[in-house]
């Protein structure tokens, strides 16, 4: 199962939690703020274990794709 899906017609094509409405962005939020993947769960009761960690997996594998800064006038 995929669990992070990108959907033009959901939260405006952020990529979220498949089958929810969570962010994938604020899931990264809440742990770089300091919480726990168990704060989380308490926080969204809908999330797995496995749903927080694909997100840390999802923002890996976009952190490993080239971006070029372009400047504009």
């Amino acid at each position: 199962m995929n669990r992070i899906t990108i959907d033009a017609l959901i939260c405006n094509g952020k990529p979220v939690v498949t089958g929810t409405r969570i962010t994938v962005q604020t899931i990264l939020e809440f742990l770089a703020a300091g919480d726990t993947i168990e704060d989380l769960l308490a926080a969204y009761p809908s999330l797995t274990a496995e749903d927080v960690l694909a997100c840390i997996a999802f923002s890996s594998r976009m952190m490993s794709h080239h971006y070029s800064l372009l400047d504009v006038a």
